[in-house]
């Protein structure tokens, strides 16, 4: 046995240390293409807090580095192990610890599943409104680090919004409390909204304070189809423009329609060239959505049909949630990207995709946040074809180099780990990234927490 496995094992029951390597290469990576991994030396899943400090305290001790994980959901390789590594799993810390109706905050640990949360809260008249399409697999502690949205983003906004305090265990082992409990508090440097987004590369999540909101009525949903994504894209910023706030604006392209219809023949209108799904949760859906349909059709929407009830609306909601799935099934490989632009610039940005699918020779289906103009082109390829992949990934540069053209950003949800790295520092610039290095050293010196991501 050699110093790292003896050292750990003095701290950790026997359950939660894995070194066997057929089972430890399984925690290598993530749902990312096209991003490295290393081998694993050990594989870590602690229960306690006590055992995440014994950790820290062993890498620091030996200087190796760690890798924290949530359920390896993400798309951006952030999670993916480096050689030698020990990968810090976070998901049997799955206890939600408080709800509280009065303060308005729930209490967990990072291995909570989202929809687990979510339906926790929905029993004491409450809501956690951050939902990514992965939210029935994926973590709070991994939507923490990545900075997740979801679908409801337009209205109640992304994961940052709802972290009000963490616990952390730093690189050296320490115990780091962050923010509050409390409605309102402004001491100090806002630490809390550093750590969210931040990739596990400043420490380790083992608890977070989170905001609720009440449970809103039940949302109706329209469904709009028009002959092109321009007008689309023309749609949402009428709806926009006007005021409106809608729970939901998602935007779905033929080729993402057709694929989902192809998996789960869901009677989707495959002849258009676009699907605007918008939905509210105000005391009067109807009204609002006879408003938008008015608008919609004015953009020039070919059909407009607003949801009877709950249960079609909830239909045309997972048509949507299953449009990365259903784009993954038409080829062998995806690579999906996750590009955020200005609303006023969403037109430019899927018309400048579909000239580049048509550039490269390829299928590129577009889902979007369109509210949020918040794009998801997913590449399809066929990951044998050598040639094809080359074109793949020169698409995906080139999506993203279009999105900084358009005012917007490299990621609006998904992250950075190791897809974007180099398109990271093209959007910070050489004076963003110094200090952002500096900041990252000041809580891990020794650079010992997810290396080769981010930076």
């Amino acid at each position: 046995m050699d110093a790292l496995q003896r050292r750990l094992r003095e701290g950790l029951p026997a359950e939660s240390l894995i070194t066997d390597p057929d089972i430890t290469a399984s925690y290598a990576h993530d749902m990312a293409s096209f991003c490295d991994a290393g081998t694993p030396a050990v594989v870590v899943l602690p229960r306690t807090v006590e055992e995440v400090q014994h950790v820290m305290r062993t890498a620091t001790a030996l200087r190796i580095p760690v890798v924290p994980q949530g359920a390896r959901t993400g798309l951006s390789g952030a999670a993916n192990a480096s050689d030698g590594c020990i990968v810090l799993s976070m998901v049997r810390m799955d206890r939600i610890l408080e709800i509280s109706p009065v303060d308005r905050i729930a209490v967990v640990e990072p291995g909570v599943v989202n929809a687990t949360l979510s339906r926790a809260v929905n029993e004491h008249g409450l809501y956690y409104p951050p939902d990514p399409s992965s939210w029935e697999m994926c973590t709070i502690g991994g939507n923490i680090g990545t900075a997740s949205g979801g679908l409801c983003c337009v209205k109640y906004g992304v994961t940052a919004e709802y972290v009000l305090g963490l616990d952390v265990v730093l690189a050296d082992g320490r115990l780091l409390s962050t923010g509050r409990r409390t409605a309102k508090g402004v001491a100090g440097y806002d630490l809390t909204r550093l750590f969210v987004g931040s990739e596990g590369s400043l420490g380790i999540v083992v608890k977070a304070v989170l905001a609720l909101r009440p449970q809103p009525p039940r949302q109706l949903v329209l469904a709009a189809e028009f002959a092109s994504a321009a007008a689309a894209c023309d749609a949402v910023c009428r709806i926009m423009e006007r005021g409106h706030t809608p729970s939901l604006l998602e935007l779905m392209d033929r080729t993402t329609v057709r694929a989902v219809n192809a998996m789960a023949s869901m009677g989707l209108p495959e002849a258009t060239e676009a699907l605007l799904l918008c939905a509210f949760d105000t005391p009067d859906p109807t009204a609002d959505l006879a408003a938008v349909g008015e608008l919609c059709r004015a953009a020039g929407a070919t059909e407009v049909v607003p949801a009877d009830d709950a249960a079609e609306s909830e239909l045309l909601l997972q048509a949507r949630r299953l449009s990365l799935t259903a784009l993954e099934a038409v080829k062998s490989a995806t690579m999906i990207d996750d590009v955020c632009v200005p609303r006023s610039r969403l037109g430019a940005m899927i018309e400048g995709t579909a000239a580049i699918a048509e550039k490269f020779g390829l299928t590129i289906g577009v889902c979007a946040h369109a509210g949020d103009g918040n794009t998801h082109p997913v590449v399809c390829f066929d990951h044998t074809d050598a040639d094809e992949s080359r074109r793949a990934r020169e698409s995906f540069d080139e999506i993203m180099a279009l999105g900084l053209e358009l005012g917007g950003t490299i990621t609006g949800e998904h992250g950075v780990g190791v897809l974007k790295k180099e398109w990271l520092a093209r959007e910070l610039g050489e004076v963003g990234v110094e200090l952002q290095r500096g900041i990252r050293a000041a809580f891990d010196p020794l650079g010992l927490l997810n290396p080769g991501k981010l930076f």
